[in-house]
């Protein structure tokens, strides 16, 4: 690790304008880097060995654990408020390497459980659903390019870290990530609340068991014809209250926690 000394830089020093050119997603695409904030994501990236520099103010570096060979920079507070899209910045900035890999990788050997970010557009809300799809033990989480792009900022930060810990895919289109599951084995269940199957019939069924690749669309306007047409079956999550519906983030932790829950079971009775 190499410790910055004397003054810290501010927003106008050029490393720190350089990287300040990193929320701007073409610049981003060419470089092959994004930033990823807070003292949780950055702890996850330096984890996952993915930071190429690091900066931060004096209280927030000295938070961290930095290991050798990782640039660190300290900066001051307007100097690293440039570098975020977040009202309060939360003291440390890493500069990280792009972890995305291609589908076929993501998908071979196939993961027992995966899922599909088909039109989900909120940063938010798909950054929540990688979280919840890591915390299942999810293999993999695709992006298609339908949906917000995995890199962008508030994505980056609902991810909570999870980011660095699963195989993310970005860029293929909805209906080849449906086809590519089930060539890989797994088994494609469209969530939609018109859905002719009931998730809790799934379950008595036994076919939550099996390898999964869980297709999520956005909360607004659902999946499209074409892919709940494709998938294997068009499955609603039972609401037994009064609510409408649940909401995506809600729906997609009910769904990938029920396919983790029955396929641990299988895999301690075998």
């Amino acid at each position: 690790m190499t410790r910055p000394g004397g003054v810290p830089f501010t927003e106008r020093t050029p490393r720190v304008s350089a990287a300040r050119k990193l929320l701007r997603r073409r610049f981003a695409d060419s470089e092959r880097r994004f930033l990823a904030e807070g003292p949780q994501a950055v702890r996850e990236a330096l984890t996952a060995g993915v930071v190429i520099e690091l900066f931060g103010t004096a209280s927030g570096l000295e938070k961290l654990e930095v290991p050798q060979g990782v640039r660190v920079s300290a900066v001051t507070d307007a100097g690293l408020a440039s570098l975020t899209e977040t009202v309060q910045p939360q003291g440390v900035v890493a500069v990280c390497s792009y972890v995305d890999v291609p589908l076929a990788a993501a998908l071979d050997p196939a993961p027992r459980l995966v899922a599909v970010l088909a039109e989900i557009r909120d940063p938010g809300n798909a950054g929540t659903v990688l979280r919840t799809a890591d915390a299942a033990g999810a293999g993999a989480v695709l992006f298609t390019d339908a949906s917000v792009d995995p890199y962008n900022g508030k994505c980056v930060r609902s991810t909570a870290g999870s980011l660095f810990h699963v195989d993310v895919v970005r860029g293929c289109s909805p209906l080849e990530a449906v086809t590519a599951s089930q060539a890989a084995g797994l088994q494609v269940f469209a969530t939609t609340g018109y859905g002719a199957e009931n998730l809790d019939d799934l379950a008595d069924a036994g076919r939550l068991a099996a390898p999964t690749a869980w297709l999520f669309g956005s909360e607004a306007h659902g999946l499209p014809p074409e892919l709940l047409e494709a998938a294997d079956a068009r499955v609603r999550v039972p609401v037994h209250g009064r609510a409408e519906s649940l909401n995506l983030a809600a729906a997609a932790a009910v769904c990938l926690y029920a396919s983790a829950s029955h396929q641990r079971r299988k895999g301690a009775a075998t």
